[in-house]
């Protein structure tokens, strides 16, 4: 069995507050396997150069993915649309270079923080290069979540010239190469299915992790292997438990557990590097969360759902205008949350099985 089919799972409506709570719990599951998977970095990043560790987590991610490329396989790979599957990769992997320095160097909380300031930047993105519509609500949202990075930066002149950590701005530059991802990736969903996605970005990402290996190769220790090898396994361990929690409720209901992730990483820091909790990571903390729920609010209020009942004739013998609406709907750099937003369009019986 395929790992998108063991996030899947069918949702009995009768059961919903059930429902409700055990989404919960995978959400908050999934983040506590992606804050262990910053442990993992922080641990082999004392042996290992950054690119080592990124090309690593690439690999290890691309042979676990490997099944499900060959059992349903990408279909036809030519693209009319190089352009975009390459800026996906690169800002895709920039961000995963940013983000595992960020962690390698910062309290493991602000780390993940800063990594979580993805959805701050995507409407702004968004509203740029897609012409989005944009709601009210959604300036007061950008408002308050970028004041919650200031608390978090702490800018001070007499600190650095800049007024804040270098560090801390390649891991908020983090956020922003994830949100032109994401976007990118809503951007590639007009025209190309699932699987040629993931397909291009293992081999791009993968091309792109391998080149500073010529300069930065070191052979990994035996405990080095199995650290990269636990950052592989809890990504995609939490990716699953994400997903299937997205597939048991809303996102918009489950937006704000993603924030588990800075508790978990708070709560490690602590436990292992003796880091503490400063009252302005915490009014941060709370910041982006309003903020990053406000955004996504706005976002729907300015959607329209997918395939509502009122277009369903249209779409009637047409499932890949509803696959590609589901995966567009998703919003999301991995294959595993459109599959989510596809499993409940399939299980409507308003797509066909591939």
């Amino acid at each position: 069995m395929s790992l998108i089919a063991l996030a899947g799972g069918r949702r009995d409506h009768s059961r919903r507050p059930q429902s409700l709570l055990l989404g919960a719990a995978f959400i908050v599951l999934g983040e506590c396997c992606f804050a262990s998977m910053g442990v993992c970095i922080r641990i082999v990043s004392a042996e290992l150069p950054n690119a080592m560790v990124v090309f690593g987590r690439n690999l290890i991610g691309l042979m676990l993915l490997a099944p499900w490329l060959l059992r349903h396989g990408v279909g036809d790979v030519k693209t009319r649309v190089p352009g975009l599957h390459l800026l996906r990769a690169v800002a895709g992997v920039a961000a995963m270079y940013c983000f595992f320095h960020a962690i390698a160097e910062l309290p493991l909380a602000e780390a993940m923080l800063l990594k979580l300031t993805a959805p701050i930047f995507i409407p702004l993105i968004a509203i740029a290069w897609l012409h989005e519509r944009v709601a009210s609500l959604l300036w007061v949202a950008l408002g308050i979540g970028f004041a919650g990075v200031i608390l978090i930066l702490e800018p001070d002149p007499s600190r650095h010239w800049a007024g804040v950590s270098p560090v801390a701005l390649i891991g908020l530059l983090g956020g922003v190469l994830a949100a032109v991802a994401k976007v990118t990736v809503r951007r590639l969903s007009h025209s190309e299915p699932i699987g040629r996605i993931v397909f291009y970005f293992a081999l791009i990402g993968g091309s792109i992790s391998a080149l500073p290996l010529f300069w930065n190769w070191q052979m990994p220790s035996p405990s080095a292997l199995l650290w990269l090898l636990g950052i592989g396994i809890a990504a995609t361990l939490g990716q699953l438990a994400l997903t299937r929690g997205l597939s048991l409720a809303p996102a918009s209901r489950m937006g704000a557990f993603g924030y588990f992730s800075v508790v978990f990483g708070a709560g490690y820091g602590w436990l292992f590097w003796d880091e503490p909790l400063t009252l302005s990571l915490l009014l941060g903390t709370l910041l982006i969360a309003v903020g990053g729920l406000l955004a996504s609010r706005s976002r729907r209020l300015e959607t329209t759902p997918i395939c509502q009942p009122s277009a369903r004739a249209d779409l009637a013998g047409k499932p890949a205008v509803c696959e590609r609406l589901a995966y567009e709907h998703a919003g999301e750099h991995t294959g595993e949350h459109a599959a989510a937003g596809l499993n409940r369009l399939r299980r409507g019986g308003m797509t066909s099985s591939p």
